[in-house]
């Protein structure tokens, strides 16, 4: 398979497999002009497989949230067709916006101008709490 070479753009890899539509959609890469391209179950060493988006500009990514859907992600930056840059996202140590409170007692459910802001209390297994209520997050399948 050829997909064509980028000038200038990034490129998310180490996508989990299956998981690079949500990943598309999240972004909001689909009100994009420019071209996207995404490779599903391409083989990994490292994984086994990955998906990967190749998008054909630089464009402001939420690092958090590539970092807390799975922190293994990379970004590269291209530039002239060389990559000039090599980002880790890492699992961030507050959430914003991301994901939602499910207790309902909880004042964030209630206010609804309130934001939904989780905390890192366990970083070797995921763990985030809400700051309002202490309840555990509950990861989405999809965010």
């Amino acid at each position: 398979m050829i997909i064509g070479t980028i000038v200038d753009g990034i490129v998310i890899d180490h996508i989990p497999a299956g998981r690079g539509m949500e990943l598309y959609h999240y972004l909001g890469l689909e009100k994009l002009q420019c071209e996207v391209a995404i490779i599903k179950n391409a083989t990994s060493e490292k994984y086994g497989r990955k998906d990967i988006i190749k998008v054909g500009e630089v464009i402001q990514l939420d690092l958090d949230a590539l970092g807390f859907i799975d922190p293994h992600i990379t970004v590269n930056i291209i530039k002239n067709g060389e990559k000039v840059d090599k980002i880790h996202p890492k699992l961030p140590e507050r959430l914003t916006g991301i994901i939602r409170c499910k207790n309902p007692r909880c004042i964030s459910s209630i206010e609804q101008e309130l934001p939904h802001v989780f905390r890192l209390t366990d970083r070797e297994n995921a763990v985030y709490r809400c700051i309002y209520c202490d309840t555990k997050a509950e990861i989405p399948e999809i965010l």
